[in-house]
């Protein structure tokens, strides 16, 4: 196994995204996540002299992380912009893309950073610290309408309508600013088996939202189309239903209702031969070894 930094964030899947990556030793690849930088480094040990990396992260804290190598190209940028961003840097076309979604390990134990309940902290949560709204702004300027509609969408929470008006009758007395006064605020109605479970669906609900995530892997996705040359790899680890739907219906089909239209002949007309129908998933070894890795799916296509 290649030798990584596990100090920032433990790399999920790593030899199984590597073999999925089928790397090229003189290809050009994108690791749209860089974090913690452990997949970039995997990456790299792979590649000869003349081969490129180009990592995304639009938190400008990884850029402490970035290794010092010629061949490795830091990209601070939301990976919505993909395609534009490589461009600027001359790039058309790509061998490979890796995303490993979601949060690193790093955000959530940095308390101050708003993205986990254990702790209190300002109610931030954004991965981009430089500007946009914040999960407090959510929580103190959406209607009960938009609160439960974020809710049920991006947290898959039940009677989001009865959360969603505690928040409002706790905003109320006095603006929700931190971590501890929305677990607070949400007291009344947190069930008290699955409470860990039901704040851990509440916060990934407001992070998603905050960081327009669903939204930018949309983006990425469709801009893989044109950044992956014929052949290349888009390799997607996902952490939760909404994202592994999204992957999985547009690997099959080119968009995300999962419609596969077909020619006049009736064969079918699809961007991508899809590498593995089930999802590859973390050995026990590796969940015991790292218990966040634990709701990870990846999936593989190769580009038509």
């Amino acid at each position: 196994m290649p030798t990584v930094s596990t100090t920032y964030h433990t790399p999920v899947l790593l030899d199984e995204a590597l073999e999925a990556l089928a790397i090229e030793p003189a290809g050009t690849y994108c690791d749209l996540t860089f974090g913690g930088g452990g997949h970039s480094r995997a990456i790299l040990e792979r590649l000869g002299s003349d081969g490129s990396l180009y990592s995304f992260d639009q938190d400008r804290d990884t850029l402490a992380n970035a290794p010092d190598d010629k061949r490795f190209h830091y990209v601070e940028s939301n990976f919505r912009f993909l395609r534009g961003a490589l461009r600027l840097r001359g790039v058309e076309q790509v061998d490979g893309i890796l995303a490993d979604l979601g949060v690193s390990s790093h955000h959530f134990d940095a308390v101050e950073r708003g993205f986990s309940f254990r702790g209190e902290a300002p109610l931030d949560m954004r991965m981009n610290q430089r500007g946009g709204r914040t999960a407090a702004d959510i929580v103190n300027l959406y209607d009960a309408d938009s609160l439960a509609r974020v809710l049920k969408e991006y947290g898959e929470l039940e009677t989001t309508w009865k959360i969603a008006s505690c928040i409002v009758r706790a905003r109320e007395q006095q603006p929700i600013r931190t971590t501890r006064e929305l677990v607070e605020a949400v007291k009344p109605c947190t069930p008290r088996k699955d409470e860990s479970k039901f704040l851990t669906k509440l916060f990934q609900a407001l992070r998603i939202e905050v960081n327009g995530e669903m939204e930018a892997l949309k983006m990425a996705l469709e801009q893989s189309l044109k950044v992956l040359r014929p052949g290349g790899r888009l390799v997607v680890i996902s952490y939760h239903s909404l994202e592994d739907r999204l992957v999985k219906n547009f690997f099959k089909s080119g968009n995300f209702e999962g419609r596969v239209e077909q020619d006049f002949y009736g064969r079918a007309l699809t961007p991508f031969e899809v590498v593995s129908r089930k999802a590859i998933v973390p050995t026990a070894e590796e969940v015991t070894r790292n218990p966040r890795s634990r709701s990870a799916k990846m999936r593989v296509a190769i580009k038509l």
